[in-house]
């Protein structure tokens, strides 16, 4: 049961990107973040928003096939001697025993961890977790887009994580380290 939820609209790949900034800014070492939604929904967008606000290192993009890539924290950044990002794409898992055999035990209370793809798999690794779940107003095939592998944005016609339409994003924090909202400093319009 999450200690509470929040649900905002943004309507652009800026706002999504804005809101992880936002979220990012305020991220400490230990935090867990598992994120979950469509292709295209905006995960890596968000991700990338993350890394600006942590002050890591650029070029934040999807880990699909190497499952982890570790963005460290640069030191003239926004947040010297912040945390590292640790990015994860859970897809290819099966189960918590496989997120297990990547080994995120040595990472995780020294950095910020994000899991793409981890409702079911990674609820083990800490007692507080942020779930943020990623909607699109309008599917894939209102758009579109070619057949894909659900999880591989690679073989689309196009990047959809930068097709501006409108989102519901919805936090939800579980355990005491999520026992209040995080400030969000009005990233969105509406945002409190």
């Amino acid at each position: 049961m999450p200690t509470w939820e929040q649900t905002l609209r943004v309507t652009t790949a800026d706002e999504t990107h804005a809101l992880g900034a936002a979220l990012g800014a305020e991220l400490q070492p230990g935090d867990l973040l598992v994120l979950t939604g469509e292709l295209g929904a905006g995960k890596t967008t968000f991700t990338q928003g993350l890394g600006e606000g942590l002050g890591v290192r650029a070029g934040i993009i999807s880990p699909t096939f190497v499952l982890v890539r570790i963005h460290p924290n640069l030191p003239d950044g926004p947040r010297p001697g912040g945390p590292d990002l640790v990015h994860v794409d859970a897809y290819r898992l099966g189960s918590a025993s496989e997120i297990d055999d990547i080994d995120l035990e040595n990472t995780l209370d020294s950095s910020v961890t994000v899991v793409e793809w981890g409702r079911g798999r990674v609820e083990h690794l800490s007692e507080s977790r942020l779930e943020v779940d990623l909607h699109r107003a309008i599917g894939l095939d209102a758009i579109g887009a070619a057949e894909p592998i659900p999880g591989h944005t690679e073989i689309l016609d196009f990047d959809t994580e930068d097709f501006d339409e409108p989102r519901t994003i919805v936090l939800r924090g579980f355990g005491p380290r999520w026992s209040t909202r995080p400030a969000l400093g009005g990233a969105i319009e509406g945002t409190p």
